[in-house]
């Protein structure tokens, strides 16, 4: 195991080099938060999806995928249908010209509901970081065994944390992009090893019928099969309302606030489709496969939840020496990506949204951007901290289910909350006030839901608390409809000027200036050919002939990858200066007397 840690060390210092390298094009909170709406859509769309996935996604949902097959990928269904959405949605996002998703809802909605969702942001967007970094600390014990999960949540979250405050949202592009090359590779490798090792496609759909797997892996499950009544037909068709819910909501603006104009959000919302239907098909078949060739040596292990770990060890199983701590790696950084999100993100949110309300409350001048790069790292410490303290909080919790308790934090916190701002985005004559009694219908179901439970009444599973959510969002949304007739001319307007400046196509040149294509082509190149080459000093580790082949498939990955982004940035840079050299010429020259 000494190659993996050695891996898993070296990887981690590229990384943070990486980071440190990209972070110098940070020269406001705009480039720290949003890296100055000048990304290309090919960086946005691969940050997206990876931002999206974390350790979680080879734990909790790989542990879904073990235990009940293919039917919780209508979560991931969903995920390309939302995408897609995006295709269509995506320019009107990046045309808010907001910085962040709370600036979008101060401009429909108002300062009041801004700073309402900040707040409950701010509160619930650590337990969010703390549920992926727990993910991590699970999928990283069954690969290093030495250390307890409580010292793992600390050790990755130190070092998530650390990148997270010295990176910024260019750092974070420049990273996924890299993490997305390696994670596809090693992922695909798994795949390819796993469809193998079970005998091929129709070997592996074979087991589906076979009497020991048929009732867990038919796709729609009958009520009782399953702890819950998960996988019915109720539960996939209320799972996947409330997932396509998360894409057309004007919350879902902050992911595509950084590409260059609403075209390049379109592309980037497009890529994140194509990549996530690819992720799906190659995550999900080897805790599958596990299933089939490894389930008794998986359910014995000494672990809290054994599925979880199911994707871990079929990786350990079938990867050569070496690639496994790169898979740990890769892990890791994907879901550093999502704790980034979670730290910087909500960072960004309190500088830009909470404090400058704060301040003009009291009649103090705005904070300089230096002191807000600052303050954005004392803060994103402090997220951080909290983050760690509640991961080891569930790590201790016996009852901590991490597939189930997502969907219901989801369904008890984020369901309410997001009904008024899909809403919002669809229907213009709504209030502000709207929002409020919207939630607050919404929320009474989940209310009752806890009352009746905590009285020992009966168990409300998430299939049946979401109608009764959804229809007492509908009953507030009806009954807050006349208020628009009272709204003042001044908040009319307001949301007139924010539907039109949403509509109307940006104009790059004027608007942000001079783009830098050439250099995140350049960057993100020069890392994958980096990468490339220390991946390649794998070959060098005790393996078989064939192991040795499949190193070499991520090496030439990577590094084809990285040679046709280096040789597009040098083009770019030759037409760019070509286009300087040829204004210079044309440009007049002043009349001399």
């Amino acid at each position: 195991m000494t190659i993996e840690y050695l891996s898993i060390l070296i990887y981690l210092v590229f990384l943070v080099g990486l980071g440190f390298w990209a972070s110098k094009m940070n020269s406001s909170v705009s480039d720290y938060v949003v890296g100055g709406g000048k990304a290309t859509w090919w960086m946005a769309g691969t940050s997206i999806l990876v931002g999206g996935i974390s350790a979680f996604t080879f734990t909790g949902n790989a542990s879904a995928a073990f235990l009940s097959g293919p039917t919780f990928l209508v979560i991931y269904a969903a995920g390309c249908f939302g995408y897609l959405i995006c295709v269509f949605l995506a320019p009107w996002f990046r045309q808010t010209r907001a910085e962040t998703w709370a600036d979008v809802m101060r401009d429909r909605f108002g300062v009041s509901v801004e700073q309402f969702s900040v707040s409950i942001s701010v509160l619930t967007s650590p337990l969010s970081g703390a549920i992926q970094l727990y993910a991590l600390a699970i999928f990283a014990n069954v690969l290093i065994p030495e250390l307890e999960v409580h010292w793992l949540i600390l050790i990755l979250g130190s070092v998530a944390v650390f990148y997270s405050t010295t990176g910024g949202r260019w750092a974070v592009m420049a990273t996924d992009f890299v993490q997305g090359l390696i994670m596809f590779a090693v992922t695909l490798l798994v795949f390819h090893l796993s469809l193998k090792a079970v005998g091929g496609w129709s070997a592996f759909f074979g087991y589906f019928s076979d009497p020991k797997f048929a009732e867990d892996f038919k796709f729609i499950k009958e009520p009782g099969a399953f702890p819950k009544d998960k996988y019915s037909l109720k539960w996939i068709i209320l799972i996947f309302i409330m997932q396509i819910q998360g894409y057309i909501n004007l919350g879902t603006a902050g992911r595509f606030l950084t590409v260059k104009d609403g075209p390049s959000a379109r592309k980037a919302a497009l890529l994140a489709a194509v990549l996530t239907a690819l992720g799906t098909t190659i995550w999900f078949l080897p805790p599958m496969a596990a299933r089939f060739l490894m389930e008794s040596e998986i359910l014995s292990m000494d672990i809290k939840e054994p599925a979880t770990a199911s994707y871990a060890m079929i990786a350990i199983h079938l990867l050569p020496n070496g690639l496994t701590g790169l898979l740990l790696a890769a892990m890791f950084a994907s879901t550093m990506s999502s704790l980034d999100s979670s730290l910087n993100g909500t960072a960004g949110v309190i500088i830009r949204n909470v404090i400058p309300f704060f301040r003009r409350l009291f009649k103090l001048p705005e904070l300089p951007d230096k002191n807000g790069l600052r303050w954005c790292q004392i803060i994103t410490l402090f997220l951080g901290a909290a983050v760690m303290i509640l991961a080891i909080g569930m790590s201790v919790q016996q009852k901590f289910e991490l597939f189930e308790s997502f969907l219901m934090i989801t369904a008890i916190i984020s369901m309410p909350l997001t009904i008024p701002i899909v809403l919002g985005l669809w229907c213009k004559r709504l209030h502000w006030w709207s929002y409020y009694i919207i939630v607050a219908f919404a929320s009474m179901p989940s209310l009752y839901f806890f009352l009746d439970e905590r009285s020992g009444a009966r168990e409300w599973f998430i299939q049946d608390r979401l109608p009764w959510i959804y229809l007492a969002g509908a009953i507030g949304f009806l009954l807050s409809l006349p208020l628009w007739r009272y709204a003042k001319d001044s908040y009319k307007e307001r949301v007139d000027n924010f539907f039109t400046r949403m509509h109307t196509p940006i104009d790059f040149d004027k608007e942000v200036g001079e783009g830098n294509d050439h250099v995140q082509l350049h960057m993100v190149g020069v890392a994958s050919l980096i990468m490339s080459g220390m991946v390649c000093l794998l070959l060098f580790v005790p393996n078989t002939l064939l192991q040795r082949l499949q190193i070499l498939f991520i090496v030439c990955f990577m590094g084809g990858i990285g040679t046709l982004l280096t040789w597009k940035a040098r083009s770019m840079k030759r037409e760019h200066a070509h286009k300087t050299i040829k204004e210079l010429e044309e440009a007049p020259t002043p009349e001399t007397t």
